[in-house]
């Protein structure tokens, strides 16, 4: 997904504010819409399954591997997967990396925080004389360069943060396909509740880290820390991956002069809800890699809705990014209504206030959003059909 400086929406944005207040949707609840969504949190669910199950191995069992060659294959290495790793015949685990080092980058929330004190670096410390105690060579290294082992640990933490919030993330949406084929989900506004509950049920699971080092476990993110999955791994990745995102090489000026990367990093506009589809597949862009690995994971019946569709099969990854940036908005507008500051149906006139400017909030950052595309149905091709049980 590709941000092509969208044009402002031109849309009254009370109309949307309404919609919220009223527990609807930044998505507009149709049929179609409602098996997209469904269809492709489906397979998205599964890929990150498979994405978080591997990041929590490299923190877990590949920290200080400087190249780990094998890091993809989650402790289970055969030549026959090798083959099929050269092969391309797998699950791109590059873009879990990509997502984790945008939230890196990017920041925010306790995690960030953490990685920065003093206490995260004293156990930082017992970790690194424990690993390399009879290693002269990296122990001199480190002399020389005192920060780069900590580093190394720093992307650690944040590989296994993003990997519990993905092992979170990937229970909700599958269970929400399970809900789907039982009948109990018929609406975008069920969609948005099932996923809302979800984060805030486990609003405060803590997010922890600790690694082994022969017979002992060390700790270096303790449950005492008090991070927690909501305030400290969901929101930082909603900002970091929905909103900002990073430019892609090839597709943009990184000529300071061009003026076509904004200079404070609080500004981008890269992210999943700004992203242009369409130069879904050119290389370099990370995003093919997820659209790519969806498309082998997609229910029969969205399957089919593609296939019917004026282009088939021939732009089957623009398509399945048209629906997951669909979905995305339902995540937002889940994640918006479960950080509401008052209930939504208060009839306080003055809770009703603070969470109308809650709301305006967020809808302004989304003026150059493509939410004005995913409300307009004629910008998609996609042609729905009635779907089989």
């Amino acid at each position: 997904m590709v941000n092509i400086q969208n044009k402002p929406i031109n849309y009254p944005l009370s109309e949307y504010i309404e919609r919220l207040e009223s527990g609807g949707a930044l998505l507009p609840d149709t049929p179609e819409n409602l098996l997209e969504v469904v269809g492709i949190l489906k397979s998205y669910g599964v890929v990150l399954d498979a994405y978080s199950k591997n990041l929590i191995y490299i923190a877990e069992h590949q920290f200080f591997v400087f190249f780990p060659f094998f890091k993809y294959f989650n402790g289970d290495f055969s030549f026959k997967k090798l083959l099929r790793h050269w092969w391309h015949d797998r699950i791109n685990f590059e873009y879990a990396e990509y997502c984790m080092k945008s939230m890196m980058w990017h920041g925010g929330g306790g995690l960030d925080k953490y990685l920065d004190s003093t206490e995260f670096k004293e156990r930082a410390q017992a970790v690194i004389k424990a690993k390399f105690k009879n290693n002269p060579i990296i122990t001199g290294v480190n002399q020389l360069f005192p920060d780069f082992l900590f580093e190394q640990l720093r992307v650690s933490a944040y590989t296994t943060g993003l990997g519990q919030f993905w092992r979170v993330m990937a229970d909700i949406f599958l269970t929400l396909s399970d809900r789907y084929d039982q009948g109990e989900i018929k609406s975008i506004p069920d969609v948005v509740d099932h996923i809302k509950a979800g984060l805030v049920a486990d609003a405060s699971k803590p997010i922890t880290y600790s690694v082994k080092i022969r017979d002992k476990v060390y700790d270096i993110i303790p449950k005492s820390v008090g991070l927690t999955f909501l305030a400290d791994t969901a929101i930082p990745y909603v900002e970091a991956v929905f909103f900002r995102g990073t430019p892609f090489h090839g597709t943009v000026s990184y000529n300071a002069k061009a003026y076509q990367i904004p200079p404070d990093q609080s500004r981008f506009q890269y992210g999943a809800l700004y992203a242009d589809p369409l130069p879904i597949g050119g290389a370099g862009i990370p995003p093919t890699l997820l659209m790519q690995d969806m498309r082998h994971y997609l229910p029969d019946y969205l399957h089919e809705v593609y296939r019917r569709s004026r282009r088939g099969e021939d732009d089957l990854r623009v398509q399945i990014c048209m629906s997951f940036q669909k979905s995305m908005f339902c995540v937002t507008t889940a994640t918006i209504l479960g950080l509401m500051p008052n209930p939504l149906d208060t009839q306080d006139p003055d809770e009703q206030k603070v969470n109308r400017v809650f709301i305006q909030k967020w809808l302004d950052r989304l003026k150059t959003s493509r939410l004005e595309d995913v409300n307009d149905q004629t910008n998609f091709c996609l042609v729905a059909l009635p779907r089989s049980v």
